[in-house]
């Protein structure tokens, strides 16, 4: 990856052809982020190597290829180009090009009832995203918790909740992930309620 891309979206996963080609990127609607305010751009990835291109005033049918290094070719209006393909995460979709410090970010707005047409709508698909992530990862995760000095555990959230709303513990009890190793983050029940 080059240290242009690198520098602008970390922690970037490198295309998987077993792990993303069917599930993560055949038949997606992408939409391109980059200049959304000036025209929205939807691609789809096509089995039989077509790529589909929608634009308000136009559809455009093209082609594309990857290779065993899962390099990308790319046939677009300003000729082909090389390009290696990363994910951010699931629904977010990076193609850096090869010969230039230039990339495209994407985001996947398939399961997404919501129209994203500017700027303003992928800051809310990527609010949505994320709090529902957030969400799952707290309902999964379990925690130790202080009470009257004594630290007990671990439970899941919805157990705190219940214990909590028995009154047998406080809301402002401070918890611990199972994977840290103190308190520091002065987290409470109730901030994990708060995100439920």
């Amino acid at each position: 990856m080059s240290a242009y891309l690198h520098n602008r979206v970390p922690n970037l996963k490198p295309f998987d052809y077993e792990r993303h080609h069917d599930s993560h990127f055949i038949n997606q609607k992408w939409v391109l982020v980059n200049g959304i305010s000036e025209k929205k751009s939807v691609y789809t990835f096509k089995h039989d190597n077509i790529l589909e291109i929608e634009r308000k005033d136009a559809s455009i049918k093209t082609s594309w290829t990857i290779n065993i290094q899962n390099r990308f070719t790319i046939e677009t209006e300003d000729g082909i180009i090389n390009v290696k393909a990363y994910f951010k995460d699931d629904d977010i979709l990076v193609l850096n090009h090869e010969d230039k410090d230039e990339f495209a970010m994407y985001i996947n707005t398939t399961n997404y009832a919501a129209e994203v047409n500017s700027v303003e709508d992928i800051q809310s698909f990527l609010k949505e995203k994320y709090k529902r992530k957030v969400s799952n990862a707290i309902n999964e995760h379990e925690f130790y918790y202080i009470s009257d000095s004594e630290e007990c555990g671990p439970n899941t959230v919805e157990e705190l909740t219940e214990l909590v709303n028995n009154e047998e513990i406080s809301a402002y009890c401070f918890v611990r992930d199972v994977n840290e190793d103190s308190y520091a983050k002065r987290l409470r029940i109730i901030d994990l309620m708060k995100e439920l």
